[in-house]
């Protein structure tokens, strides 16, 4: 197995794998980079420039300890077991109820080059008012201490580079279901107040790239819907041939200098 740092990849058989169908990978949109998306403002310009600079400096600051993303994330584990959360009970910010882990799917399972990838929520707590369930949502309320919004996951390389950001279906992580400006409204408030660089890093990387989040929430909306219209003996939210909502493929240095023109632009 794929190993980073020392730290073995090991296989947990109890767990299958669910598997991208042809039909699937049809379903699934694919996101462009940020020029399709709507006119920024020079603040939340100014928020995407700050960002980068943390994420960076946060990646610089692993590689100068000699460690990289993905062992900080690991980090006291002695072996890195496919479909385990990292940590253990997810990292849960108390003030503003953001909350992470980071996993990996058995290589049969994986989609793309996926290596692992870190998963964000927005607990029902540290959601703004007036947000409401599609529906029932269908097992959850908002009033329930467990409920959980999934944002956005971050898909990496071996070495602990950011590849891909995707959104899921709902059964993937039991989240409970709220549409696209809903969830876009939780990513503005996605905070973690670890002073540690992983926790850092993944705060910023939800500000750098928030164009590209808002555009998958909505594709993630529209994939949904799609299959509904095509499976409607099915529910659409349970349905394991329905997995990846929206995917689109990431580069910090050319999303970095897009932001850089941008910036020129507004001078």
């Amino acid at each position: 197995m794929e190993d980073t740092a020392g730290i073995q990849m090991t296989p947990s058989p109890a767990i299958p794998c669910s598997r991208l169908t042809d039909n699937m990978i049809a379903q699934i949109a694919i996101v462009p980079l940020a020029d399709d998306a709507p006119a920024l403002s020079p603040e939340m310009l100014s928020r995407m420039a700050t960002a980068a600079e943390t994420v960076v400096d946060c990646m610089r600051e692993l590689h100068e300890c000699g460690s990289n993303l993905i062992v900080e994330a690991l980090r006291g584990s002695q072996e890195f077991v496919e479909w385990e959360h990292y940590p253990p009970d997810d990292v849960r910010d108390p003030n503003t109820h953001a909350q992470f882990f980071f996993h990996a799917h058995a290589p049969a399972g994986r989609d793309h080059s996926d290596y692992a990838h870190f998963h964000t929520f927005m607990g029902a707590a540290g959601m703004p008012p007036g947000v409401v369930p599609v529906g029932s949502d269908n097992s959850r309320s908002a009033k329930d201490g467990a409920a959980m919004s999934h944002l956005v996951a971050i898909s990496m390389t071996p070495t602990g580079m950011p590849e891909r950001l995707f959104t899921t279906n709902r059964w993937v992580t039991a989240e409970t279901w709220y549409r696209a400006p809903d969830v876009i409204s939780m990513v503005d408030g996605f905070a973690l107040g670890g002073a540690g660089p992983l926790d850092r890093w993944i705060t910023s990387m939800l500000v750098l790239f928030r164009p590209q989040i808002e555009r998958l929430l909505h594709e993630r909306d529209a994939a949904v819907d799609r299959w509904h219209a095509a499976h409607t003996d099915c529910d659409v939210f349970e349905d394991r041939r329905l997995e990846i909502t929206s995917s689109t493929d990431i580069s910090l240095e050319a999303h970095i200098a897009w932001l850089d023109a941008r910036l020129e632009g507004c001078t």
